[in-house]
Protein backbone atom coordinates (compact mmCIF):
# COMPACT_ATOMS: atom_id res chain seq x y z
CA UNK A 1 0.00 0.00 0.00
CA UNK A 2 1.50 3.46 -0.74
CA UNK A 3 0.65 6.26 0.93
CA UNK A 4 0.13 8.90 -1.08
CA UNK A 5 0.32 12.02 0.89
CA UNK A 6 4.20 13.25 1.95
CA UNK A 7 4.92 12.28 5.83
CA UNK A 8 7.53 13.76 7.63
CA UNK A 9 10.96 11.72 6.42
CA UNK A 10 12.03 12.03 10.14
CA UNK A 11 9.79 9.08 11.43
CA UNK A 12 11.20 5.92 12.14
CA UNK A 13 9.89 2.04 11.89
CA UNK A 14 7.55 2.76 15.08
CA UNK A 15 6.63 5.93 13.51
CA UNK A 16 5.29 5.25 10.42
CA UNK A 17 3.61 2.23 11.83
CA UNK A 18 1.31 4.56 13.84
CA UNK A 19 0.79 6.59 10.77
CA UNK A 20 -0.37 3.15 9.32
CA UNK A 21 -2.94 2.45 11.97
CA UNK A 22 -4.29 5.92 12.49
CA UNK A 23 -4.43 7.24 8.74
CA UNK A 24 -4.18 4.25 6.65
CA UNK A 25 -6.40 2.83 9.25
CA UNK A 26 -4.65 -0.68 8.23
CA UNK A 27 -2.58 -3.03 10.36
CA UNK A 28 1.34 -3.02 10.14
CA UNK A 29 1.73 -6.14 11.29
CA UNK A 30 0.08 -7.68 8.63
CA UNK A 31 3.13 -8.80 6.13
CA UNK A 32 1.77 -5.90 3.82
CA UNK A 33 4.44 -3.67 2.73
CA UNK A 34 3.80 0.03 3.30
CA UNK A 35 5.40 2.81 0.89
CA UNK A 36 6.25 6.32 2.08
CA UNK A 37 7.02 9.49 0.37
CA UNK A 38 8.83 12.82 1.70
CA UNK A 39 8.09 15.94 0.22
CA UNK A 40 11.56 16.26 -1.65
CA UNK A 41 10.57 13.39 -4.42
CA UNK A 42 13.50 11.42 -4.11
CA UNK A 43 13.28 9.90 -0.92
CA UNK A 44 10.29 7.25 0.00
CA UNK A 45 10.40 4.77 3.04
CA UNK A 46 9.19 1.57 2.80
CA UNK A 47 7.76 -0.77 6.34
CA UNK A 48 6.57 -3.93 6.87
CA UNK A 49 6.92 -7.09 9.27
CA UNK A 50 8.66 -10.09 8.91
CA UNK A 51 7.16 -12.22 11.25
CA UNK A 52 9.72 -11.46 13.69
CA UNK A 53 10.36 -7.69 13.56
CA UNK A 54 9.25 -4.37 12.36
CA UNK A 55 11.75 -3.76 9.00
CA UNK A 56 12.09 -0.56 7.60
CA UNK A 57 14.07 0.32 3.95
CA UNK A 58 14.96 3.67 3.01
CA UNK A 59 16.26 4.44 -0.30
CA UNK A 60 16.89 7.92 -1.27
CA UNK A 61 17.84 8.48 -5.41
CA UNK A 62 21.26 9.65 -6.36
CA UNK A 63 19.91 11.31 -9.46
CA UNK A 64 15.78 11.92 -10.19
CA UNK A 65 12.75 11.65 -8.72
CA UNK A 66 10.28 9.24 -8.06
CA UNK A 67 7.05 9.46 -9.95
CA UNK A 68 3.77 9.15 -7.68
CA UNK A 69 0.68 8.56 -8.87
CA UNK A 70 -1.73 12.10 -8.94
CA UNK A 71 -4.16 11.14 -6.12
CA UNK A 72 -3.58 13.74 -3.70
CA UNK A 73 -4.70 12.02 -0.28
CA UNK A 74 -5.19 8.32 0.64
CA UNK A 75 -3.95 5.05 0.28
CA UNK A 76 -3.32 3.12 -3.27
CA UNK A 77 -2.08 -0.46 -3.70
CA UNK A 78 0.89 -1.88 -6.01
CA UNK A 79 1.59 -4.90 -7.54
CA UNK A 80 5.09 -6.14 -6.65
CA UNK A 81 5.76 -5.11 -10.47
CA UNK A 82 4.52 -1.63 -9.84
CA UNK A 83 6.27 -1.41 -6.57
CA UNK A 84 9.46 -3.12 -8.18
CA UNK A 85 9.30 -0.28 -11.10
CA UNK A 86 9.08 2.41 -8.37
CA UNK A 87 12.00 1.33 -6.30
CA UNK A 88 13.99 1.04 -9.65
CA UNK A 89 13.26 4.37 -10.48
CA UNK A 90 10.70 4.13 -13.21
CA UNK A 91 10.34 6.79 -15.59
CA UNK A 92 6.77 6.86 -15.03
CA UNK A 93 6.07 6.27 -18.93
CA UNK A 94 7.25 2.76 -18.83
CA UNK A 95 10.60 3.06 -19.72
CA UNK A 96 13.41 2.91 -17.26
CA UNK A 97 16.79 4.57 -16.41
CA UNK A 98 19.20 3.44 -18.89
CA UNK A 99 22.46 4.74 -16.99
CA UNK A 100 23.01 3.50 -13.44
CA UNK A 101 26.49 4.73 -11.48
CA UNK A 102 28.73 2.14 -10.11
CA UNK A 103 28.72 1.82 -6.29
CA UNK A 104 31.47 3.13 -4.40
CA UNK A 105 33.26 0.70 -2.59
CA UNK A 106 32.93 0.26 1.10
CA UNK A 107 34.08 -1.17 4.20
CA UNK A 108 31.76 -3.19 6.37
CA UNK A 109 33.24 -3.33 10.36
CA UNK A 110 31.41 -5.59 12.28
CA UNK A 111 31.69 -5.57 16.05
CA UNK A 112 34.90 -2.83 17.03
CA UNK A 113 37.92 -3.18 17.47
CA UNK A 114 39.47 -4.82 20.93
CA UNK A 115 40.42 -2.11 23.93
CA UNK A 116 44.71 -2.25 24.53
Amino acid sequence: MVATKPVDFRKGAEGLAMLVREAMLADPFSGTVYVFRAKRADRIKLIFWDGTGLCLFAKRLEDGIFRWPRIEDGVMRLSAAQLSALLEGSTGDGSMRREKRQPRPSRIVVGSAAAK
